[in-house]
């Protein structure tokens, strides 16, 4: 028996159907409501709106469950390797050995950028900041291979999965007056990436097999998130038929902000002026108690999770070995342990759930390795890439229509031109 939900206007009652997801979500169709009654719905943020039906990601905030077609994250990043998620993000499925072969062998032909875009690039300043550069470089793409007959969204899905990688280590070379280094393709999908990013004219770089681990989990975790705001932007971006690179250079535009994808460089903002105020973190913790003392303690808590976040297990295994490895002593980092003890053992925090999250843990990641605070959104670029990807091609197979948000008007009501010369 179908369900309905019932609403009442006047002396007027109308049903609209409910829909109920694979995993018994509800929702209540309203793709008629305007039609019927004239009303739409008001939702600032879409915080209850339902833009689409994906079989991409679940995510349960209440519960702390996130999972990929089907595969828990926690399985995922203890088994997988990055390459192997994005596939089944993209396809749909793990792959079979033969599929993965020819994945990651295409990957590794398209690793090089076009020399003309890197004429593109020296046009950016030193100072210039990272996802500016990136987004610019990404959406250059489409201008580059609009011509190309062989440009399928097979083949451009390739292209970004291996070019975004090398077009990130750019700015960051730059930015420390270093000539930009080629890929080497004998390396897997993380290391070739820190290759490029650490790697010296005057010394050979060794890859640290912890630290290419603790990269490969990071990226997993921010494969896809369901339909937070960089997602929803290449989605909406990408109904209006816009190209694949288009559309994704408006997911790292969006990405950029500090609501989103700038939260993990905040937290090390924050440990850094806790630590030029003196390092006193018992003083932030009571600072972060007080409603009136406008601190807030960035990277604890999540705006979806309403439990531990699932992901930030995870990576607080591999911030800790990371740490251990690589035998750093950074003050900074002193802090973020201390705070993290706070959070976990302090009554306040715990009945309040404001456990560490991803953010918080891959910010002291980062740091840890060496990469710049204003990298750290682009690596959540790279990470992010196949889901955002995922998203542009179910939206494109679902053949879904271009997006067109409605609005209630609360400006002016007709009124007459005056002539400059006539106004008061």
């Amino acid at each position: 028996m179908s369900e309905f939900a019932e609403l009442s206007l006047g002396d007027k009652k109308y049903q609209f159907p409910v829909i109920t997801g694979s995993e018994d979500e509800k929702a209540i169709d309203i793709a008629k409501l305007r039609d019927e009654t004239g009303h739409i719905t008001i939702d600032s943020g879409y915080k209850n709106t339902g833009a689409t039906k994906s079989a991409i990601t679940f995510l349960d905030g209440e519960l702390g469950i996130l999972r990929y077609r089907g595969y828990s994250i926690e399985e995922l990043a203890e088994k997988a390797s990055f390459l192997e998620v994005a596939y089944l993000l993209i396809y749909g499925e793990l792959p079979t050995t033969t599929q993965y072969a020819e994945f990651e062998n295409a990957i590794k032909t398209h690793t090089i950028v076009n020399e003309d875009m890197r004429k593109i690039f020296e046009g950016f300043p030193v100072n210039a900041h990272p996802m500016g550069v990136l987004s610019a470089m990404v959406c250059a793409m489409s201008a580059f291979y609009t011509g190309d007959k062989s440009g399928s969204d097979e083949l451009n899905i390739i292209r970004l999965m291996a070019k975004m990688p090398s077009m990130a280590t750019w700015s960051y070379k730059k930015s420390q007056g270093h000539p930009v280094n080629y890929p080497n393709n004998s390396l897997d999908y993380c290391s070739n990436f820190l290759n490029m990013m650490f790697a010296l004219p005057v010394a050979t770089y060794q890859v640290n097999p912890v630290v290419a681990a603790a990269l490969n989990k990071l990226l997993i975790l921010h494969a896809d998130h369901e339909q937070n705001c960089s997602t929803s932007t290449v989605r909406l971006v990408g109904s209006s038929h816009a190209s694949l690179y288009a559309s994704i250079s408006a997911g790292i535009n969006a990405l950029s902000g500090p609501l989103h994808g700038g939260a993990n460089q905040e937290v090390i903002e924050m440990l850094e002026a806790i630590k030029e105020d003196g390092g006193d973190t018992s003083k932030y913790i009571a600072m972060a108690k007080d409603k009136n003392s406008g601190f807030r303690l960035m990277g604890f808590g999540h705006r979806v999770y309403k439990n531990f976040d699932p992901r930030a297990r995870i990576i607080k295994k591999a911030a800790d070995d990371v740490l251990a490895a690589l035998g750093i002593n950074d003050p900074v980092l002193k802090i973020a342990a201390e705070l993290e003890s706070a959070a976990l053992n302090d009554e306040y925090f715990v009945a309040r759930k404001l456990y560490p999250n991803v953010d918080f843990y891959s910010g002291i990641i980062y740091r840890a390795l060496g990469i710049p605070t204003d990298m750290f959104t682009v690596m959540f670029a790279i990470g992010r890439l196949p889901g955002w990807i995922a998203q542009w091609k179910e939206m494109k197979a679902n053949k879904e229509p271009i997006g067109r948000p409605r609005q209630v008007y609360v400006g002016a009501t007709e009124r007459a031109y005056v002539a400059i010369n006539e106004r008061a």
